[in-house]
């Protein structure tokens, strides 16, 4: 099974080498019951530990089952360990948090895709412990760890069982109860191969071997060797080399249970997380809320709209005349640019002025538009109450008002407005509809206007024959190029421009740009707040990143212990990298409650418009997920590149 020749061991002190072993040559068979013995610094550790593939040789070969080990690499290693060799520590190796049955099936951990919690409790029968299962090891004797050791060793059907002074720290009746253990186990035909210093302990063995001074000074075979067959234990199942869900969620799980170990410290690793996420989680939606507020603010004046109005043009004496003192519109035009230019879907002519409107005994100073019916569709006008008016009432030049909500207020304050009579310039009209509320724009209040029927308002009110601004609504944005230059030549022929003052005769300005740029604006601003918000989980990160790094210290000797069981570098690996995403996707979780709590109250005490939107909740949980996989990386990949025998010897 074994064949050692030459081997060396060497360490370095400072500057000086430090020869442990020097040319051990050495064969243990399949089935034999080797106990080595030697005083302190003889190097029986280290040969067993060489033995047990925890440590490599600094020079010399070992062959194991005919495989020289100074060939593989760690993962083949590991492999080796976890199918061929069990442990047996003197210090027991117990992880504190897991109870005997889980202790015992740690190694199937990396050798299947479940862990089979039955198999752990047969051999804790086995072993008399069938009552003890549930127990976590502080809550075991000495004795009654080192037997839910053995058993760790045995889940995985061993060939060969190394056991570092096993019954160093127990007291008699305990000792007696394990040697009894082992010599049952090479009946079985498992090899034993035990280190110990006590004389009556290495007597029990068939093979002795003595060391002084990193040689072998004597090899004595007490009793007769006779090779017997490997009994079959449970059948194994075969190994499963890619990355499984069940793995990742058994790495998920531990993680979980690690966290809950120290839960103080893993508190205040979330709470980075929380904070950053939370922050960006609230930036967000102010920056959604105000973005809503604008394309809101936008949707009255209208989208995809086209505004024409008067311009001024050039005669031969090169004298500049009054803004339209050539260019009147007219209703006309507004009939011809609906019904002759493609793309158009609808034109409105509007007229303005100031007014003074009254009610009773009150009156009110505002603005009034005369506008066609199809204003209010244009600009999502159409009143919360009652009604605006209709083309036919337009014709008929009917006296009816369309009022917003600060006319309302002051006016008529709790009286309901809709069918009451109120004088505009002495002249009364009818109110049939309240304008939807839409708040104030710069220093203009855009609810303290009153809209009524644009042939009323030229012909009753302002004594105007033509209109000053002709909305134009298209069909699509990509037209608007194509209606603005139409609606040029269309209104420069009935107006009779020449060609040469077409563009002086008419301004038009384009709504789309105005929203786009103002869209624009938003979007930036929200990820100017995004970024900063960011910041915060930046610091959570790399917060995340120093409790791992913490933890990676404390649990080395837990990381050596893993390693020496079967687990590979990828699975250390996957395990605090999985404890990481943990520990930020919790703290994620709980930022998205906080960020929507503080945007609610931000919502409801400051007034500020916020919108949380599903889309800034998965970016909230994916970037809190992703700062645990970038901070988790480093601590993990340190704690996965441990050696197992300086892990185990960490203190």
């Amino acid at each position: 099974m074994i064949e050692i020749r030459n081997l060396e061991k060497v360490y370095r002190a400072g500057e000086q080498p430090l020869h442990i072993l020097k040319g051990i040559n050495l064969t243990i068979e399949d089935g034999d019951f080797v106990a080595i013995m030697g005083p302190s610094g003889s190097g029986k550790s280290t040969l067993m530990n060489i033995l047990g593939l925890l440590d490599v040789p600094s020079a010399g070969s070992y062959m194991f089952n005919g495989r020289e080990v100074a060939q593989l690499d760690d993962d083949e290693l590991a492999v080796l360990r976890r199918e061929e060799i069990g442990f047996v520590f003197q210090q027991f190796n117990l992880l504190t948090r897991m109870t005997a049955a889980e202790n015992v099936v740690l190694p199937l951990y990396y050798t299947q895709r479940t862990v089979d919690l039955g198999a752990g409790e047969d051999l804790l029968k086995e072993m008399g412990l069938e009552d003890r299962t549930e127990h976590r090891p502080k809550e075991l004797s000495g004795g009654q760890q080192q037997r839910v050791a053995i058993a760790r060793s045995l889940v995985n059907h061993p060939r060969m069982i190394l056991a570092d002074e096993p019954t160093g720290n127990l007291d008699s009746a305990s000792e007696k109860q394990i040697m009894e253990i082992l010599h049952k186990l090479n009946e079985r035909g498992i090899t034993i191969v035990m280190v110990t210093h006590e004389e009556e302990i290495g007597q029990q063995a068939k093979r002795l071997i003595r060391m002084r001074d990193g040689l072998v000074q004597s090899d004595e075979r007490r009793e007769d060797f006779e090779k017997r067959p490997l009994a079959v234990g449970r059948e194994m199942t075969k190994e499963y080399l890619g990355i499984h869900w069940s793995e990742v969620w058994d790495h998920f799980r531990q993680g979980y249970q690690t966290l809950l170990a120290n839960k103080a410290r893993s508190s205040l690793s979330m709470l980075g997380v929380m904070i950053g996420v939370a922050a960006v989680m609230a930036m967000l939606a102010i920056g959604k809320g105000a973005q809503e507020q604008i394309e809101k603010q936008l949707a009255s004046l209208g989208s995809n709209i086209l505004q024409l109005k008067q311009g001024s043009v050039r005669i031969e004496s090169n004298v500049k005349l009054p803004a339209g003192s050539l260019t009147r519109l007219t209703v006309g035009d507004t009939v011809a640019i609906k019904e002759k230019i493609p793309h158009v879907v609808a034109s409105s002519g509007s007229i303005t002025g100031d007014v003074q409107v009254t009610y009773q005994n009150k009156n009110w100073p505002t603005p009034l538009s005369g506008v066609a019916a199809e204003y209010a569709e244009m600009h999502s006008s159409d009143p919360d109450i009652g009604r605006f008016f209709t083309q036919e009432e337009n014709a008929k030049r009917l006296r009816v008002a369309v009022i917003g909500m600060t006319i309302v207020r002051e006016l008529f304050g709790d009286q309901p407005p809709i069918g009451e009579m109120v004088k505009i310039n002495k002249i009364p009209f009818q109110i049939i509809g309240i304008l939807p509320e839409k708040g104030g724009s710069g220093f203009q209040d855009q609810d303290n206007q009153i809209l009524v029927p644009l042939l009323t308002a030229m012909h009753r009110l302002l004594g105007r024959d033509y209109i000053e601004t002709i909305e134009i609504e298209i069909d699509a944005p990509e037209n608007m190029d194509a209606v603005q230059a139409a609606t040029v030549d269309l209104l420069s022929s009935r107006h009779r421009i020449a060609p040469a003052q077409k563009q002086e005769a008419f301004q038009i300005r384009n709504m789309a740009d105005v929203q786009a740029a103002l869209s624009q604006s938003s979007r930036t601003m929200s990820l100017l707040l995004a970024s900063i918000a960011a910041i915060s989980l930046l610091v959570g990160g790399i917060g995340i990143m120093n409790i791992m790094l913490v933890s990676v210290t404390e649990r080395t000797k837990e990381i050596g212990l893993r390693k020496a069981v079967g687990a590979r570098s990828r699975d250390i690996l996957l395990q605090f990298l999985s404890e990481s995403v943990v520990v930020s996707a919790m703290g994620g979780m709980a930022g998205i409650v906080l960020g929507w709590v503080i945007t609610m109250l931000l919502s409801v005490f400051a007034g500020w418009a916020t919108s949380i939107s599903p889309t800034s909740v998965i970016l909230s949980v994916l970037f809190s997920m992703m700062i645990g996989i970038v901070f988790g990386v480093y601590p993990a990949r340190k704690a996965s590149e441990m050696l197992p025998i300086e892990a185990l010897r960490y203190e």
